[in-house]
């Protein structure tokens, strides 16, 4: 079934924004129904895929058209895709069923959800091609829905960040299309896997690493790692809240962090022992973005964005995973993906609602909300120690097993900085939260209601979610992390698995 049925994960989702334009028109409230059902029926389908896998079944190969590999599309689900379609979609139903409530102060409510239906296909397309130019056709997709959902508010504000994040974001995708076509040129192949012979027959040549250089550039601004980062605060700011979960929960990740480590190891075969100048400078770079972000955060007084800086210091510690090289590290970078995408995405969604409930985004303006918005105030407090890895929150497994491969590669003095720069977080969380959750001796509780309940559902949905992975880390890690990184650590089999012999 999961082989018959694989492009679903696209198709369903472009069906659903072709259809909501038309039903939306007829009675606004239809694109709230289709877009959650089908927001449901991919986190559903994911699961299913993620099961099958688990239980034995065989990554999949799904030529379109019945092209082989050689000459045809083809889409591949193996753990790793399987990993990241799973994330993509448990952070887009919460989202989704959020904007059912948030959406009410908007107009163009069927525009919004044709949006987020297009962002979903992009996303689960960019996790599922076999070809590169297809990737990168699936992360335009994605980025341009993306755009216009930061500037949705059509405000003075939101268009000056949409306008800002199109144009980085389009100077980083022509970079990595320029990379795409000269890998062509060189190799006569879109298809990754053939790609990846014809490079490892060429070798480490001064061609290999220029591309390598640009396409990394590129994706840097992707996944906003500094010093390409300055689109996301401003972004983050203006954007609708569910559109902010997503942004820093999944796009992120997917656009740059996933479609970069598979082009690394799977494409380009790359590890620490056969290139540990590039490993070196994913950890230099890794560890500029950890620092300076959460320095940076600990002097916002905006606390949307405070969590913007938050996630770019948070993608430093993904990054240094990867640039570690070890096994370990590796796998604490898949899990931080795991763990960080649920945690921020519960953030910015009780964020939002604090400012939908206050109006203001300021922290000193608002103080003791857990008397007055106690269900949002405790999900707030659930993803903060969730992200500063407060066990038993998936936040600290992820960064312990950094830390861990940090200590096998014998880096000892990055374990440090992993272990010190999460007490900062712990830091910069705890200003908010004791500014603005808990009540001040100096002035009274702001008056706000409760969310109304699908925005709490949303919250509790992602709550339950961020301890479900903590406390049953055992299971995520043997049948969801651990496989996704022995398909990357298992570098150029990627190539066998989808081409045999």
């Amino acid at each position: 079934m999961l082989t018959q049925y694989l492009p679903l994960f696209v198709v369903v989702p472009l069906a659903g924004a072709f259809l909501i334009p038309l039903l939306g028109r007829a009675w606004r409230y239809l694109a709230d129904i289709v877009g959650n059902l089908v927001g449901a029926f991919l986190v559903a389908f994911s699961i299913y895929g993620l099961v099958t896998l688990a239980q034995g079944g065989q990554p999949v190969v799904y030529s379109l058209g019945s092209w082989g590999p050689r000459l045809g599309i083809v889409l591949v689900y193996d753990s790793l895709s399987a990993l990241i379609v799973l994330i993509a979609n448990l952070v887009g139903l919460p989202a989704l069923l959020f904007s059912t409530r948030y959406l009410d102060r908007y107009t163009g409510r069927w525009k919004y959800y044709t949006l987020f239906m297009l962002l979903l296909a992009g996303l689960n397309g960019v996790a599922l091609a076999g070809d590169i130019f297809n990737l990168f056709v699936f992360l335009e997709i994605a980025a341009v829905s993306s755009y216009a959902l930061v500037a949705f508010g059509t405000g003075e504000e939101e268009l000056e960040a949409g306008f800002k994040y199109m144009v980085m974001g389009e100077i980083a995708g022509m970079m990595v299309l320029v990379s795409i076509a000269l890998l062509y040129a060189r190799t006569s192949t879109l298809n990754m896997a053939e790609m990846s012979r014809a490079l490892q027959a060429a070798g480490q040549t001064p061609f290999v690493w220029f591309v390598l250089g640009t396409m990394l550039v590129g994706f840097a601004t992707k996944m906003a790692l500094m010093p390409f980062h300055s689109w996301l605060p401003d972004a983050h700011l203006s954007a609708p809240a569910p559109v902010s979960a997503v942004l820093s929960g999944v796009f992120v990740k997917v656009l740059g962090i996933y479609a970069m480590s598979r082009i690394v190891f799977n494409v380009f075969g790359l590890t620490r022992a056969t290139a540990p100048t590039f490993f070196n400078l994913l950890v230099g770079l890794g560890l500029f973005s950890l620092i300076v972000a959460s320095l940076l955060a600990i002097n916002q007084n905006n606390y949307k964005r405070l969590l913007a800086y938050s996630t770019i210091s948070q993608i430093g510690y993904i990054i240094l995973g990867f640039g570690i090289g070890s096994y370990w590290a590796i796998v604490g970078a898949l899990f931080h993906i795991l763990g960080h995408s649920v945690t921020k995405g519960l953030l910015f969604l009780a964020s939002r609602s604090i400012e939908r409930e206050t109006g203001s985004r300021e922290i000193g303006a608002i103080s003791g909300l857990e008397k007055t918005m106690p269900v949002t105030s405790w999900s707030y407090i659930a993803g903060a120690l969730s992200l500063a890895g407060i066990p038993p929150f998936a936040g600290f497994f992820s960064k312990l097993f950094i830390i861990v491969g940090a200590v096998a590669a014998k880096m000892y003095w990055l374990a440090i900085i992993a272990a010190l720069f999460s007490v900062v977080t712990m830091g910069y969380m705890l200003k908010v939260i004791n500014n603005v959750l808990f009540a001040r001796k100096d002035r009274e509780p702001t008056k706000a209601r409760e969310a109304p309940f699908p925005i709490l559902a949303a919250l509790v949905i992602l709550v339950v979610l961020a301890l479900a992975f903590g406390i049953g880390f055992r299971p995520v890690l043997d049948s969801i992390i651990e496989p996704a990184a022995r398909v990357l650590t298992g570098g150029l089999e990627y190539a066998r698995m989808v081409l045999g012999g």
